[in-house]
């Protein structure tokens, strides 16, 4: 089975390749899980701070801790930043219902980021 540390790792992946596709410039990035926001992005001349957070299924990877983002929107708003939450769900890409291990082919849920209001 992933480890928490493995999911997290796969989807901050995830995660950079999609805001690089989006060319969202990095200023700061912590891949340590629970410090957030793991990602400080400057696009457009705007500050961008992205929450990420990876799961499997049968977790829903849109649901967040609403209490938790909101602190990192309301430090965010000291910044001028617009916060996101960009949660990135795993699961066997052969069945959904076997474990995950490291050498298993998986799918990916990712519908993009999240605007935190």
């Amino acid at each position: 089975m992933l480890q928490y540390q493995d999911i997290h790792k796969l989807a901050m992946k995830e995660v950079g390749d999609y805001l690089t596709e989006e060319r969202f410039e990095f200023l700061a990035v912590n891949s340590q899980p629970k410090k957030d926001p793991q990602f400080v992005c400057v696009r457009d001349q705007k500050l961008h701070f992205v929450v990420v957070r990876g799961c499997l299924y049968p977790e829903n990877p849109k649901d967040y801790d609403l209490k938790l983002m909101h602190q990192v929107r309301d430090h965010g708003v000291k910044y001028k930043a617009t916060t996101y939450y960009a949660g990135v769900g795993f699961a066997h890409a052969e069945d959904y219902e076997l474990p995950l291990t490291q050498n298993d082919p998986y799918a990916v849920n990712f519908s993009g980021l999240q605007v935190v209001d």
